[in-house]
């Protein structure tokens, strides 16, 4: 497994796009409703999203696995399609923290 992304939610895309794009980020696509992908060589991807004021924000990283075999660990939501194209799985490790599962292809 290895980082494949970093999901962040934001109140405000434009101001966090900005931030990420002066610390060297470049945007791959941004979207119509407030997010989009930045990348910075050819390490992990940065994916934000805005939600809106009254939601907490909040922080996901995203592993990438070799397949879509589900590991025999607890399962919050099993392997599906993607809007964006990919196969996404979620999963609880002991201390209660979530991580998001990306199929390889």
């Amino acid at each position: 497994m290895t980082i494949e992304a970093v999901y962040l939610e934001t109140h405000n895309w434009g101001k966090s796009a900005k931030f990420f794009q002066t610390l060297g980020f470049e945007l791959d696509f941004a979207t119509d409703h407030n997010s989009g992908l930045l990348r910075n060589g050819d390490g992990p991807y940065l994916f934000i999203a805005e939600v809106p004021e009254s939601e907490p924000t909040g922080m996901k990283l995203v592993l990438k696995t070799a397949s879509d075999a589900t590991p025999d660990v607890e399962v919050v939501s099993p392997f599906e399609d993607t809007h964006f194209g990919t196969r996404e799985m979620t999963v609880r490790d002991p201390d209660g923290r979530e991580w998001i599962l990306q199929a390889g292809s």
